[in-house]
């Protein structure tokens, strides 16, 4: 007979996402899933023909552990350009396995046991078991519904001298919402002549609309200096299965950064980052993207027109909250599951996103979908 191992779960509040639970329920069920945040169309031919290219001519070993140095002179040049920020592709730039390795290794890097990490909610679901993993403790700040904004003062009165990290993620998952230039200069006073490292997600920083520039902490000069950058190619060229991104820091930060990354991933695949190196010459392929997806916006916004959901506003992201008080009174995680099985899409209830499970009656959709997707999707919604 074999003996039970009692193991002592460090996430034992942790268990299946809210994202594979509504995707299976999806699939079992025949709906059209707006839940998960990935396109259901394929990327430009051009980039797996740049991939392929650098696998026939035989880079297929070990990247270097920072990455190859092409895609990293691509990064810093791109980065320049947008927000007038050089950083040393040797010394501060490192590609990584996708956006949330580069966040738990900078995570592990930087917070220690007993450390307090700030972080907004409606908070997405990686940051709170990365900080709990290394045994530090989320401290949560809120984003005032339904604009989801920060509250800066509310955020001075949770700093204490065992605050570590503030995670900052702009554009927002799951709300769309993003900071501004005034945000910035909060945060920087905030955290002034304090030992405070900023983890900044901007894994969606080509999509933002109407207009707006995209406000990366990377620009903001007295920020940049505390401040770990991640961003994704997987959002930014429809590729999140390859699971590529970066991070950006100053070299003191990315030192320490690198000393846990080359343990837990050490390479990322070499003739992938060499297809993105290449295909990132042509700049308005991420230059597009804001009005690519704000047509895809504003086209879902106008199917569900005269519907009974009421969107609320998306600066950035591809992603689409609903308010659906008119539709049902039942509580966001039952209606999510409802309106999958009933109506046959599905969504993802906001609650998911908070440490309470408070519940505004608001789901998330994902717009990064075909037209025909869009069309069949609100045709249903339409009648709830």
């Amino acid at each position: 007979m074999t003996a039970s191992i009692a193991v002592d779960s460090k996430l034992p509040w942790v268990g299946t996402t809210i994202f594979t639970v509504m995707s299976r329920l999806a699939a079992e069920v025949g709906a059209i899933n707006l839940s998960q945040g990935f396109p259901d169309f394929q990327a430009d031919a051009a980039l797996f023909d740049a991939a392929a290219r650098a696998m026939r001519e035989g880079r297929n070993q070990y990247a270097p552990m920072t990455g190859v140095p092409e895609l990293r002179r691509a990064i810093a040049d791109k980065v320049e350009v947008l927000y007038g920020k050089r950083y040393d592709s040797d010394d501060e730039i490192t590609v990584t396995a996708g956006a949330t390795q580069a966040i738990f290794t900078a995570i592990a890097a930087f917070v220690r046991s007993g450390d307090e990490v700030v972080v907004f909610a409606p908070v997405y679901d990686s940051y709170v078991p990365a900080i709990e993993a290394v045994g530090g403790k989320a401290v949560y700040a809120h984003l005032r519904f339904p604009e989801y904004r920060p509250d800066w003062n509310e955020v001075r009165g949770l700093i204490t001298s065992r605050t570590r990290m503030i995670i900052v993620n702009s554009p927002h998952n799951p709300t769309g919402g993003s900071l501004d230039a005034a945000d910035l200069d909060a945060l920087a006073d905030l955290t002034c002549n304090t030992d405070i490292v900023v983890l900044a997600d901007e894994v969606y920083e080509h999509i933002v609309f109407d207009g707006v520039r995209h406000a990366s902490l990377a620009a903001h000069r007295e920020l940049a200096a505390r401040t770990c950058v991640v961003s994704s190619f997987g959002k930014t060229y429809h590729i999140t299965g390859w699971k590529i991104g970066y991070l950006l820091a100053e070299a003191e930060l990315m030192a320490e950064f690198r000393k846990v990354h080359q343990f837990n991933v050490f390479s990322v695949n070499t003739p992938c980052q060499l297809g993105i190196a290449e295909y990132m010459r042509d700049a308005s392929r991420y230059l597009q993207l804001a009005a690519f997806y704000q047509r895809k916006r504003d086209y879902f916004h106008s199917l569900l027109r005269g519907s009974r959901f009421e969107l609320l506003p998306c600066r950035g992201t591809y992603f689409q909250l609903a308010r659906y008080d008119a539709v049902s009174p039942l509580a966001d995680r039952e209606f999510a599951a409802w309106l999958t099985r009933e109506i046959g899409v599905a969504a993802i209830p906001v609650s998911a996103f908070q440490p309470d499970g408070h519940d505004d009656r608001v789901v998330r959709f994902c717009f990064a979908k075909e037209e025909a997707t869009l069309a069949a999707a609100a045709e249903r919604l339409r009648r709830a």
